[in-house]
């Protein structure tokens, strides 16, 4: 039985769908972003306790149909970004079509109209939250990462980076370093001023 999963969008929500499914003495296939294989059918009683479990880890089962069209929109998108340096630039409306074969005019007005935002507005959003995860691990520089995400140049990597978050890559890099003062260097400037 193949079950859809809103918000499923890492690694450790995966890991969190794993134990609430073995939580159920459910066995399970396959667990994927957006989407699990189960081997049983799930009984009213399962079913209400794994969307009150999921509920609670901050995911949601899906059931009505253009949701689930919008995960695997979503969990196609992810599939695309996470191995940007694999594909060369690749149109992601065609890429979008091919994966989940619909029309990408289709697909759009329905993401659209469900989330609020464009596709290409929601690809620029994971794009950089990709970004400052790529900058927080500090393993590559500016100019690799606008290399491995497939921008044009680093300059059009850093404005769209500071339309998204207000700052630059570099400002932000600088946030990070910033150190955070200790417990007890806090508790001794409490004293100083008392």
């Amino acid at each position: 039985m193949k079950l859809y999963i809103k918000y499923m969008l890492s690694n450790r929500c995966k890991m969190a769908v794993k134990e609430e499914l073995k939580k159920l003495g459910l066995h399970f296939v396959v667990v994927d972003l957006g989407e699990v294989e189960i081997m049983e059918e799930l009984s009213a009683e399962q079913h209400r306790q794994l969307r009150a479990g999921l509920l609670g880890i901050g995911l949601e089962l899906m059931e009505d149909k253009k949701g689930v069209l919008i995960e695997k929109i979503k969990k196609a998108i992810s599939d695309m970004l996470n191995q940007s340096e694999e594909t060369d630039k690749v149109n992601f409306s065609d890429f979008l079509s091919e994966k989940l074969d619909q029309e990408y005019t289709f697909l759009a007005n329905l993401f659209s109209e469900v989330q609020g935002i464009t596709i290409a507005q929601y690809i620029i959003a994971r794009k950089v939250e990709l970004i400052k995860d790529l900058i927080l691990f500090d393993q590559l520089s500016i100019t690799e990462i606008a290399w491995k995400m497939n921008y044009s140049s680093v300059a059009h990597l850093s404005n769209q980076f500071k339309k998204v978050t207000g700052l630059t890559p570099s400002q932000f890099k600088q946030l990070k370093n910033k150190k955070r003062n200790p417990v007890e260097e806090i508790e001794t400037l409490n004293d100083i001023r008392q």
